[in-house]
Protein backbone atom coordinates (compact mmCIF):
# COMPACT_ATOMS: atom_id res chain seq x y z
CA UNK A 1 0.00 0.00 0.00
CA UNK A 2 2.83 2.39 0.92
CA UNK A 3 4.62 1.64 -2.38
CA UNK A 4 1.43 2.40 -4.28
CA UNK A 5 1.03 5.73 -2.50
CA UNK A 6 4.66 6.61 -3.18
CA UNK A 7 4.31 5.87 -6.89
CA UNK A 8 1.05 7.82 -7.03
CA UNK A 9 2.54 10.83 -5.25
CA UNK A 10 5.57 10.74 -7.56
CA UNK A 11 3.31 10.81 -10.63
CA UNK A 12 0.96 13.48 -9.28
CA UNK A 13 3.75 15.65 -7.86
CA UNK A 14 4.38 17.72 -11.02
CA UNK A 15 0.62 18.28 -11.52
CA UNK A 16 0.22 19.42 -7.91
CA UNK A 17 3.20 21.73 -8.34
CA UNK A 18 1.62 23.28 -11.44
CA UNK A 19 -1.71 23.79 -9.65
CA UNK A 20 0.11 25.37 -6.69
CA UNK A 21 2.07 27.82 -8.88
CA UNK A 22 -1.01 28.82 -10.88
CA UNK A 23 -3.01 29.23 -7.65
CA UNK A 24 -0.38 31.42 -6.00
CA UNK A 25 -0.20 33.80 -8.97
CA UNK A 26 -4.00 33.91 -9.18
CA UNK A 27 -4.48 34.99 -5.53
CA UNK A 28 -3.55 38.72 -5.73
CA UNK A 29 -6.58 40.84 -6.63
CA UNK A 30 -4.72 42.71 -9.38
CA UNK A 31 -3.84 39.38 -11.06
CA UNK A 32 -7.29 37.74 -11.13
CA UNK A 33 -8.44 39.53 -14.26
CA UNK A 34 -5.14 39.10 -16.08
CA UNK A 35 -3.34 35.90 -15.12
CA UNK A 36 -5.97 33.08 -15.06
CA UNK A 37 -7.33 33.89 -18.54
CA UNK A 38 -7.31 31.93 -21.78
CA UNK A 39 -5.42 34.71 -23.58
CA UNK A 40 -2.64 34.64 -20.99
CA UNK A 41 -2.37 30.86 -20.90
CA UNK A 42 -2.24 30.78 -24.67
CA UNK A 43 0.82 33.03 -24.38
CA UNK A 44 2.22 30.72 -21.68
CA UNK A 45 1.86 27.74 -24.02
CA UNK A 46 3.78 29.63 -26.71
CA UNK A 47 6.53 30.43 -24.20
CA UNK A 48 6.68 26.78 -23.13
CA UNK A 49 7.38 25.31 -26.57
CA UNK A 50 11.15 25.92 -26.76
CA UNK A 51 11.82 24.68 -23.22
CA UNK A 52 9.46 21.73 -23.73
CA UNK A 53 11.18 20.53 -26.91
CA UNK A 54 14.58 20.98 -25.27
CA UNK A 55 13.29 19.00 -22.27
CA UNK A 56 12.42 16.06 -24.55
CA UNK A 57 16.09 15.65 -25.42
CA UNK A 58 17.28 16.46 -21.91
CA UNK A 59 14.96 13.83 -20.40
CA UNK A 60 16.68 11.09 -22.39
CA UNK A 61 20.10 12.41 -21.39
CA UNK A 62 19.28 12.67 -17.67
CA UNK A 63 17.46 9.31 -17.56
CA UNK A 64 20.61 7.75 -19.04
CA UNK A 65 22.64 9.23 -16.18
CA UNK A 66 24.12 12.15 -18.11
CA UNK A 67 23.73 15.91 -18.34
CA UNK A 68 24.09 18.45 -21.16
CA UNK A 69 25.03 22.04 -20.35
CA UNK A 70 25.47 23.04 -24.00
CA UNK A 71 21.74 23.23 -24.80
CA UNK A 72 21.44 27.03 -24.83
CA UNK A 73 24.49 27.39 -27.07
CA UNK A 74 23.23 24.62 -29.38
CA UNK A 75 19.90 26.43 -29.75
CA UNK A 76 21.68 29.69 -30.59
CA UNK A 77 23.97 27.95 -33.08
CA UNK A 78 21.17 26.12 -34.92
CA UNK A 79 19.04 29.27 -35.05
CA UNK A 80 21.95 31.08 -36.73
CA UNK A 81 22.43 28.16 -39.13
CA UNK A 82 18.73 28.25 -40.05
CA UNK A 83 18.69 32.01 -40.55
CA UNK A 84 21.85 31.88 -42.69
CA UNK A 85 20.31 29.23 -44.95
CA UNK A 86 17.06 31.19 -45.32
CA UNK A 87 19.13 34.27 -46.14
CA UNK A 88 20.74 32.27 -48.95
CA UNK A 89 17.35 31.27 -50.37
CA UNK A 90 17.13 27.67 -49.11
CA UNK A 91 13.69 26.05 -48.97
CA UNK A 92 11.91 24.71 -45.86
CA UNK A 93 13.05 21.08 -46.18
CA UNK A 94 16.72 21.96 -46.54
CA UNK A 95 16.68 24.48 -43.68
CA UNK A 96 14.94 22.07 -41.30
CA UNK A 97 17.15 19.09 -42.16
CA UNK A 98 20.44 21.01 -41.93
CA UNK A 99 19.41 22.72 -38.68
CA UNK A 100 18.44 19.40 -37.11
CA UNK A 101 21.66 17.85 -38.38
CA UNK A 102 23.66 20.74 -36.88
CA UNK A 103 22.12 20.11 -33.46
CA UNK A 104 22.61 16.37 -33.91
CA UNK A 105 26.28 16.92 -34.81
CA UNK A 106 26.88 18.83 -31.57
CA UNK A 107 25.17 16.00 -29.67
CA UNK A 108 27.21 13.44 -31.58
CA UNK A 109 30.43 15.21 -30.56
CA UNK A 110 29.28 15.33 -26.94
CA UNK A 111 28.33 11.65 -26.86
CA UNK A 112 31.49 10.53 -28.64
CA UNK A 113 33.75 12.51 -26.32
CA UNK A 114 31.93 11.31 -23.20
CA UNK A 115 31.98 7.67 -24.31
CA UNK A 116 35.51 7.64 -25.76
CA UNK A 117 37.31 9.74 -23.14
CA UNK A 118 35.20 8.35 -20.29
CA UNK A 119 34.95 11.80 -18.77
CA UNK A 120 31.98 13.08 -16.84
CA UNK A 121 29.34 14.74 -19.07
CA UNK A 122 29.45 17.93 -16.99
CA UNK A 123 32.99 18.74 -18.13
CA UNK A 124 32.54 17.75 -21.79
CA UNK A 125 29.28 19.65 -22.29
CA UNK A 126 30.63 22.67 -20.40
CA UNK A 127 33.40 22.81 -22.99
CA UNK A 128 30.93 22.33 -25.84
CA UNK A 129 28.86 25.19 -24.42
CA UNK A 130 31.70 27.58 -25.22
CA UNK A 131 32.53 25.94 -28.56
CA UNK A 132 28.93 26.10 -29.85
CA UNK A 133 28.43 29.68 -28.65
CA UNK A 134 31.68 30.82 -30.22
CA UNK A 135 30.85 29.01 -33.46
CA UNK A 136 27.46 30.74 -33.57
CA UNK A 137 29.11 34.14 -33.19
CA UNK A 138 31.72 33.28 -35.83
CA UNK A 139 29.09 32.08 -38.30
CA UNK A 140 26.98 35.20 -37.71
CA UNK A 141 30.08 37.44 -37.76
CA UNK A 142 29.18 38.55 -34.23
CA UNK A 143 25.84 40.09 -35.26
CA UNK A 144 22.26 39.04 -35.84
CA UNK A 145 21.44 37.24 -39.09
CA UNK A 146 18.41 38.88 -40.68
CA UNK A 147 16.54 37.84 -43.78
CA UNK A 148 13.89 39.51 -45.90
CA UNK A 149 10.32 38.31 -45.44
CA UNK A 150 9.01 36.79 -48.66
CA UNK A 151 6.54 34.06 -49.68
CA UNK A 152 9.36 31.52 -49.80
CA UNK A 153 10.20 31.90 -46.10
CA UNK A 154 6.88 32.83 -44.49
CA UNK A 155 6.68 29.14 -43.43
CA UNK A 156 9.02 30.09 -40.57
CA UNK A 157 6.18 31.98 -38.89
CA UNK A 158 3.89 28.91 -38.87
CA UNK A 159 4.88 27.59 -35.41
CA UNK A 160 3.85 30.84 -33.72
CA UNK A 161 0.62 31.68 -35.58
CA UNK A 162 -2.91 30.30 -35.26
CA UNK A 163 -5.28 28.90 -37.83
CA UNK A 164 -8.19 31.01 -39.09
CA UNK A 165 -11.14 31.41 -36.74
CA UNK A 166 -13.87 28.78 -37.01
CA UNK A 167 -13.74 25.06 -37.67
CA UNK A 168 -14.02 23.53 -41.14
CA UNK A 169 -17.61 23.69 -42.35
CA UNK A 170 -17.55 20.08 -43.61
CA UNK A 171 -16.93 18.65 -40.12
CA UNK A 172 -19.81 17.71 -37.78
CA UNK A 173 -20.59 20.20 -35.00
CA UNK A 174 -18.48 18.66 -32.22
CA UNK A 175 -15.45 17.96 -34.41
CA UNK A 176 -15.73 21.41 -35.93
CA UNK A 177 -15.67 23.04 -32.48
CA UNK A 178 -12.78 20.79 -31.46
CA UNK A 179 -10.73 21.85 -34.48
CA UNK A 180 -11.71 25.46 -33.85
CA UNK A 181 -10.39 25.21 -30.28
CA UNK A 182 -7.21 23.51 -31.48
CA UNK A 183 -6.74 26.23 -34.07
CA UNK A 184 -6.63 28.89 -31.37
CA UNK A 185 -3.31 27.47 -30.20
CA UNK A 186 -0.20 27.95 -32.37
CA UNK A 187 1.01 25.07 -34.52
CA UNK A 188 4.21 24.88 -32.48
CA UNK A 189 2.27 23.82 -29.38
CA UNK A 190 0.76 20.85 -31.22
CA UNK A 191 4.13 19.90 -32.72
CA UNK A 192 5.53 19.78 -29.18
CA UNK A 193 2.58 17.65 -28.00
CA UNK A 194 2.99 15.15 -30.85
CA UNK A 195 6.76 14.91 -30.33
CA UNK A 196 6.23 14.39 -26.59
CA UNK A 197 3.82 11.50 -27.28
CA UNK A 198 6.24 9.89 -29.76
CA UNK A 199 9.23 10.31 -27.43
CA UNK A 200 7.26 8.81 -24.54
CA UNK A 201 6.45 5.79 -26.70
CA UNK A 202 10.12 5.53 -27.67
CA UNK A 203 11.27 5.45 -24.05
CA UNK A 204 8.53 3.24 -22.67
CA UNK A 205 7.76 0.78 -25.45
CA UNK A 206 10.99 0.10 -27.34
CA UNK A 207 14.20 -1.80 -26.68
CA UNK A 208 16.12 1.46 -27.09
CA UNK A 209 14.07 3.06 -24.29
CA UNK A 210 14.61 0.11 -21.96
CA UNK A 211 18.33 0.31 -22.61
CA UNK A 212 18.31 4.04 -21.77
CA UNK A 213 16.73 3.35 -18.37
CA UNK A 214 19.08 0.44 -17.76
CA UNK A 215 22.11 2.60 -18.58
CA UNK A 216 21.00 5.26 -16.13
CA UNK A 217 20.16 2.78 -13.37
CA UNK A 218 23.54 1.01 -13.42
CA UNK A 219 25.98 1.32 -16.30
CA UNK A 220 28.18 -1.57 -15.18
CA UNK A 221 25.22 -3.93 -14.90
CA UNK A 222 23.89 -2.77 -18.27
CA UNK A 223 27.27 -3.53 -19.86
CA UNK A 224 27.33 -7.01 -18.28
CA UNK A 225 23.84 -7.62 -19.69
CA UNK A 226 25.19 -7.10 -23.19
CA UNK A 227 23.96 -3.55 -23.77
CA UNK A 228 26.41 -1.62 -26.01
CA UNK A 229 26.73 1.29 -23.58
CA UNK A 230 29.31 3.24 -25.60
CA UNK A 231 27.22 3.25 -28.77
CA UNK A 232 24.06 3.90 -26.74
CA UNK A 233 25.52 7.05 -25.16
CA UNK A 234 26.47 8.41 -28.58
CA UNK A 235 22.96 7.72 -29.90
CA UNK A 236 21.28 9.37 -26.89
CA UNK A 237 23.29 12.58 -27.14
CA UNK A 238 22.95 12.72 -30.93
CA UNK A 239 19.16 12.29 -30.75
CA UNK A 240 18.94 14.85 -27.96
CA UNK A 241 20.99 17.21 -30.14
CA UNK A 242 18.36 16.91 -32.89
CA UNK A 243 15.71 18.02 -30.40
CA UNK A 244 17.90 20.98 -29.44
CA UNK A 245 18.28 21.80 -33.14
CA UNK A 246 14.49 21.83 -33.50
CA UNK A 247 14.25 24.11 -30.46
CA UNK A 248 16.69 26.41 -32.28
CA UNK A 249 14.32 26.55 -35.25
CA UNK A 250 11.46 27.51 -32.92
CA UNK A 251 13.71 30.20 -31.45
CA UNK A 252 14.32 31.46 -34.98
CA UNK A 253 10.58 31.38 -35.69
CA UNK A 254 9.89 33.49 -32.61
CA UNK A 255 12.59 36.12 -33.18
CA UNK A 256 12.45 36.16 -37.01
CA UNK A 257 16.24 36.37 -36.98
CA UNK A 258 19.26 34.31 -36.00
CA UNK A 259 20.86 35.72 -32.87
CA UNK A 260 24.09 34.11 -31.56
CA UNK A 261 23.54 35.67 -28.12
CA UNK A 262 20.10 34.16 -27.38
CA UNK A 263 19.26 31.30 -25.00
CA UNK A 264 21.99 32.15 -22.49
CA UNK A 265 21.15 30.16 -19.36
CA UNK A 266 18.23 28.39 -21.04
CA UNK A 267 19.85 25.06 -20.16
CA UNK A 268 19.03 25.80 -16.52
CA UNK A 269 15.32 26.16 -17.31
CA UNK A 270 15.38 22.93 -19.32
CA UNK A 271 17.24 20.93 -16.68
CA UNK A 272 14.99 22.35 -13.96
CA UNK A 273 11.90 21.37 -15.96
CA UNK A 274 13.10 17.77 -16.22
CA UNK A 275 13.99 17.55 -12.51
CA UNK A 276 10.74 19.20 -11.41
CA UNK A 277 8.97 16.64 -13.61
CA UNK A 278 10.32 13.81 -11.46
CA UNK A 279 13.54 12.79 -13.22
CA UNK A 280 16.58 11.98 -11.09
CA UNK A 281 20.03 13.45 -11.66
CA UNK A 282 21.35 10.02 -10.65
CA UNK A 283 19.71 8.52 -13.74
CA UNK A 284 17.26 5.71 -14.34
CA UNK A 285 14.13 7.70 -13.44
CA UNK A 286 12.03 10.14 -15.46
CA UNK A 287 8.98 10.56 -17.65
CA UNK A 288 8.22 12.69 -20.68
CA UNK A 289 4.85 13.78 -19.24
CA UNK A 290 6.54 14.95 -16.05
CA UNK A 291 9.11 16.93 -18.03
CA UNK A 292 6.36 18.62 -20.06
CA UNK A 293 4.56 19.63 -16.87
CA UNK A 294 7.90 20.86 -15.50
CA UNK A 295 8.41 22.99 -18.62
CA UNK A 296 4.93 24.43 -18.15
CA UNK A 297 5.72 25.24 -14.51
CA UNK A 298 8.85 27.13 -15.57
CA UNK A 299 6.86 29.10 -18.16
CA UNK A 300 4.13 29.93 -15.62
CA UNK A 301 6.76 31.11 -13.13
CA UNK A 302 8.31 33.48 -15.66
CA UNK A 303 4.95 34.69 -16.97
CA UNK A 304 3.55 35.24 -13.48
CA UNK A 305 6.69 37.12 -12.43
CA UNK A 306 6.39 39.40 -15.45
CA UNK A 307 2.68 39.99 -14.79
CA UNK A 308 3.51 40.92 -11.20
CA UNK A 309 6.04 43.45 -12.48
CA UNK A 310 8.96 41.84 -10.70
CA UNK A 311 12.40 42.88 -12.04
CA UNK A 312 14.40 40.43 -14.13
CA UNK A 313 16.99 39.83 -11.42
CA UNK A 314 14.26 38.79 -8.99
CA UNK A 315 12.88 36.36 -11.56
CA UNK A 316 16.34 34.81 -11.90
CA UNK A 317 16.55 34.44 -8.11
CA UNK A 318 13.20 32.63 -8.08
CA UNK A 319 14.29 30.26 -10.86
CA UNK A 320 17.53 29.56 -8.97
CA UNK A 321 15.62 28.74 -5.78
CA UNK A 322 13.28 26.44 -7.73
CA UNK A 323 16.26 24.54 -9.18
CA UNK A 324 17.80 24.07 -5.70
CA UNK A 325 14.47 22.89 -4.26
CA UNK A 326 13.96 20.49 -7.19
CA UNK A 327 17.41 18.94 -6.71
CA UNK A 328 16.83 18.73 -2.92
CA UNK A 329 13.54 16.89 -3.48
CA UNK A 330 15.32 14.57 -5.90
CA UNK A 331 17.89 13.75 -3.19
CA UNK A 332 15.10 13.08 -0.73
CA UNK A 333 13.45 10.69 -3.19
CA UNK A 334 16.72 8.89 -3.77
CA UNK A 335 17.35 8.63 -0.02
CA UNK A 336 13.95 7.09 0.62
CA UNK A 337 14.36 4.70 -2.29
CA UNK A 338 17.70 3.45 -0.95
Amino acid sequence: MNDTLKRLSAKLGPFLGLILVVGLFSLPAEMREVFPTYANFRFVFIQTVIVAIGALGMTMVIVSGGIDLSVGSSIAFTSVVGASLIQRGWGPAGVVLVSLASGGLIGLLNGSAIAALRMIPFIITLGTLGIARGSAKWLAQDQTVNYETSPINTWMTAPTITFPEGGPVWLPGFLGRLVEFAGKLPLGVWIAVVLAALTSLLLRNTIFGRHVFALGSNEATARLCGIPTTRLKVMIYALAGCFFGLAGLFQLSRLRQGDPTVAVGLELDIIAAVIIGGASLSGGVGTILGSMIGALIMAVLRNGSQQMGWPTYFQEIIIGVVIIVAVFLDRLRQGKAS
